[in-house]
Order: structure tokens, then sequence, then C-alpha cells
């Protein structure tokens, strides 16, 4: 496994392929609030790509274009929090996307348990170490325990859809979780507009 980081951007080569997972680092859980630091990224290679963002400009020209190309899916965990900070600090549209959270909580239905450490241990066999979850991603200087926690949430996350689609398929909820998916933006505008907690749709 290779970690690599980029301040401000993606170099102009890089490729991720058809898929890219995706990842997210803020300083705190309110968008509008806490400003977006870091964006992961890995191709399913067992590699991962950090960029850590200019937070005075946000001008990350080849970072948006992946994130809104047409012909890459995004896979994150839990999207609806990273669709709305970087809707927030790059004024971005991510699609399309593909979320493990919610694929989990569709066929996953034995268990409450839907962290993407809970994930990785049951589907995988893999145990993550979650200690730098809450540490200063504002940070000049990102650490290697830093460097190593971001990278592990998005290593996975190409070996977790593929089992998760074999769950969806097996339990005939493939195209319910792709309504799903496409609905996360409008679940992120609601959030960002104040409406986090309420259901607009209960009685």
């Amino acid at each position: 496994m290779s970690i690599k980081l980029y301040r401000g951007d993606l170099p102009a080569a890089i490729d991720f392929g058809p898929s890219v997972a995706v990842d997210t680092e803020t300083l705190g859980l309110l968008p509008r609030r806490d400003k977006l630091c870091l964006v992961q990224l890995s191709s399913g290679d067992g590699n991962a790509h950090l960029v850590q963002l200019d937070r005075t400009t946000y001008d990350a020209p080849r970072l948006k274009a992946l994130l809104t190309n047409p012909d890459v899916l995004k896979i994150f965990h839990f999207a609806r929090f990273d669709v709305a900070a970087l809707k927030v600090y790059l004024g971005i549209d991510v699609a399309p996307l593909y979320c493990t959270k919610i694929a989990s909580k569709l066929v996953r239905t034995y268990t409450d348990k839907h962290g993407l450490k809970d994930l990785i241990r049951e589907l995988l066999g893999i145990e993550i170490n979650k200690t730098q979850q809450s540490s200063d991603w504002g940070a000049h200087v990102i650490s290697d325990a830093q460097k190593q926690y971001a990278a592990q949430d998005v290593l996975y996350l190409h070996e977790l859809k593929s089992r998760l689609d074999q769950m969806l398929e097996r339990e005939g909820r493939t195209e319910l979780a792709r309504r799903c998916f496409e609905c996360v933006p409008v679940r992120a505008a609601l959030d960002l507009g104040g409406w986090t907690e309420d259901d607009v749709f209960a009685h």
C-alpha cells in the first residue's frame, strides 16, 4: 500500500478508472461551520491519494472535474455528509454516486451496526483503527497516523461495494438502492437548508 499526499489539487496525469472511492475530513460535523480539509481517493488498487485542500481558495479544478465526471462512479460511506461538505466548499454536485452505508441498511437488516468499521469487520474480516477519527485535520502538517487513518477510509470501499452488490441482488433491492443513491444530493441539500433532523415525508 502507498499513500500519496498532494497539496491543493490532484496531479494532472492521475487516472482512477471507472470508479473511485471518496471520503472527506473536516473540522467537525457541521458543514457550514466546520471547514473541509482533506479529500481521500482510491481506485481500489490498495493505494490512497490524499488531497490537502487550500482552505483560503478551495481552488482544485482537477479534483472537482473528477468528482463531477458523469462517467466515474464515486463510492462513499455515508455519502450524505461528504456530498454536503463538497457542495459547500468546492461548489460541486457529486454524481453519480454509491453509498455503502445506505446499501448496508437495505440488506443488513439483521443488525443496527452500519459503521464503516463494522462493515469491514463483518464482510471483509479486517479490523481497522479509528483512533484518529477526532483529530485536527486543519493542521498544516498531517501526521503519519492521520494519513494512515484517512487512507483506510477509502481503501476498502470497492470491496465493500462488491459484497453489498451481491447482497442487494440476492434480496431484490438493487433498483431500490440505485434510487436511494440518486436522492443523496437532495438529502444533503435538506441538511444544508436546516432540515437535518426533520423527516419531510413524515405525517
